[in-house]
């Protein structure tokens, strides 16, 4: 019963562990074996974007949450994405991939997002022998001049993505993670710019500036850009915790102040006639100017360093005194420069993409190459973190060790309850004569797998015994019963702890399994929201898929725990059968050699 019971019960967990069959005719190169469904969901309830974008670097998260990195490379040079209609290939680039944390922060170029819509792409990974083709310069469209992702070494000043290879001239600050992927914190010395020609900003001309940034210190005039040249300027800051825009001396009007301590977009578009100044996305100030000619080194994070002018005057008394700029005293991350106008629909794109609880990109389930596909717990037992893995083996390991113990367990007392049966039918056709089946060679043969048996035999060893010493049997005294008794008792105990051999590690796998697992969830759920935090992206459909399979191992601990329950009650039960005929096989032993004597045994 209990063996037909565990046969049923996996192939309950058969059906629910087998991957289900999929349609993958539409598949894009078999090489591949693996892909993951990806959509940019603009529509109202999630993304919320309702003006179509076009050349969107769109932010993929991936962690252990909705992405298994076993197998993976250190660099994810196997990752494609293809559009829905099975054939374009995007461009991206890895900003930062750690399968052994779990985490990727991974910048698409998305053609174009239609208000409102949802577009799906395909995520294929799997291929071992597959190039790298990350390059953020076909990324990042050619109107980007700077693209800084603080991605480097510490000690190394950030580099461009782009193409025009705008590489910082100086080392600021100290690596901090960010609201992406890594920043940098800004510590009172700016970060200097090239003065290239790429950069240069003509009269009139057009300009973008945006950026992560996190205000730490509210207080005073602080500068996040700066370019001073021949007595013009541009200058973007905070002042009292207010973000600005100041050229040539002319400042935006009040906007939207920063919340301290968050991560929040920051953005300036500049198109010749206006410069419009952005917090999350949306528009808070504008200030009816054109852009001078700047074509000097710019700063970021505090002013650039003033010109060397000897023997000045000092200012006469009453005359106004400049503003006493600040440095930046906070953290910054992907900074951003272009020499077009981005249009407010990108930026706010860019900000509601790129932002903690976005929900503009939402995942979906992985499908592997051979038309299978990991739906349902299959795909929970692939998103599992390491540590829970770990947990499950231990798990695992006590499943099998258990079932080993139930099956032999149940197997060994079925032996002994139908030898015992078949030892009461032939002894109680004995009568008087206590010690015939002793000599039956036959009955020895057919009844060895029985207790009762074995108590049988030491009763009639300690008769025969007494009687080659000379005891007269055919009246048997107390004393002689007693100890017969004794005899047979000592050896019902030792068949008592055979029985309860091993029970134990039914005990051990019922107390101890739900625990065990519970550790294993709770590692998990540690390790995905470590995983999720350092991603930057909070939102359900990022969490859900690793807490889900976290929680796995709870289930495996109750899956080790419930069978060892039902199988410990029902081996302790048939042990107390046993146990109950041996003690009673016992009594009436002793009743019949005291009522009848031992017969002497035929010559």
């Amino acid at each position: 019963m209990l063996l037909r019971s565990f046969i049923s019960l996996l192939i309950v967990t058969a059906s629910l562990l087998l991957p289900s069959l999929s349609h993958a005719a539409d598949w894009w190169q078999t090489e591949w074996k693996y892909r993951k469904q990806i959509a940019v969901d603009a529509t109202p309830n999630n993304g919320n974007v309702s003006e179509t974008v076009s050349r969107v670097p769109l932010l993929i998260r991936l962690h252990t949450g909705n992405f298994s990195f076993d197998g993976e490379g250190a660099e994810g040079k196997d990752l494609r994405f293809v559009t829905d209609d099975g054939k374009t290939v995007l461009n991206y680039q890895i900003e930062s991939f750690d399968p052994l944390l779990g985490m990727a922060t991974i910048w698409l170029d998305m053609p174009q997002i239609e208000g409102g819509t949802r577009h799906d792409i395909s995520l294929y990974y799997g291929n071992d022998d597959a190039p790298q083709t990350s390059n953020g310069q076909t990324t990042f469209d050619a109107n980007y001049t700077l693209v800084y992702h603080f991605n480097g070494a510490a000690d190394a000043p950030p580099r461009d993505t782009t193409a025009y290879g705008n590489h910082a001239q100086t080392v600021a600050g100290t690596p901090v993670d960010s609201v992406i992927g890594r920043g940098l914190l800004l510590t009172g010395t700016p970060l200097m710019l090239p003065a290239s020609p790429s950069l240069a900003l003509a009269a009139g001309g057009a300009f973008t500036f945006s950026a992560w940034v996190r205000q730490d210190q509210p207080a005073g005039d602080q500068l996040l850009y700066a370019r001073r040249e021949a007595g013009n300027s541009l200058l973007i800051g905070v002042s009292q915790g207010t973000p600005f825009v100041e050229v040539n001396g002319q400042r935006s009007p009040q906007a939207q102040p920063l919340t301290p301590g968050a991560w929040q977009h920051l953005a300036v578009a500049a198109d010749g006639q206006h410069v419009a100044l952005y917090v999350q996305g949306r528009q808070t100030a504008v200030l009816a100017v054109a852009l001078p000619a700047l074509t000097t080194a710019a700063a970021i994070g505090g002013d650039v360093p003033a010109p060397a002018e000897p023997n000045l005057a000092a200012p006469e008394t009453g005359a106004t005194q400049p503003v006493a700029w600040l440095p930046f005293t906070g953290a910054i991350d992907e900074v951003r420069l272009s020499k077009i106008a981005r249009p407010a629909a990108l930026l706010l794109a860019d900000a509601t993409s790129q932002g903690s609880e976005s929900r503009l990109v939402q995942y979906g389930a992985d499908e592997q190459q051979s038309g299978f596909d990991f739906g349902g717990l299959a795909f929970l037992v692939k998103a599992v973190p390491f540590d829970a893995w770990i947990v499950l083996v231990i798990l695992g390991w006590m499943m099998v060790h258990t079932w080993i113990v139930m099956i032999g367990k149940n197997k060994r007392t079925r032996q002994l309850q139908v030898g015992n049966e078949a030892f009461r039918t032939a002894f109680s056709n004995v009568g008087m004569h206590l010690e015939s089946l002793a000599d039956n060679h036959e009955a020895q043969a057919h009844l060895r797998d029985s207790s009762l048996w074995r108590l049988y035999e030491v009763g009639v060893h300690e008769l025969r015994t007494r009687r080659q010493q000379g005891v007269d049997t055919a009246r048997v005294t107390s004393e002689t019963l007693e100890t017969l008794r004794v005899c047979m008792d000592a050896t019902r105990t030792r068949e008592m702890q055979m029985l309860a051999a091993r029970m134990g590690v039914l005990s051990n796998a019922i107390a101890g399994g739900p625990y065990i697992g519970l550790l294993g969830t709770v590692l998990g759920i540690m390790v995905v929201f470590l995983g999720t935090a350092m991603a930057g992206d909070v939102n359900i459909n990022a969490i859900a898929p690793g807490m889900a399979a976290a929680l796995l191992a709870t289930a495996a601990g109750l899956f080790v725990a419930i069978p060892a329950l039902f199988g410990y009650n029902r081996i302790l039960s048939r042990n107390r059968e046993i146990s109950a005929d041996m003690r009673v096989f016992v009594d009436e032993f002793i009743a019949r050699l005291a009522e009848h004597g031992a017969a002497q045994p035929q010559s």
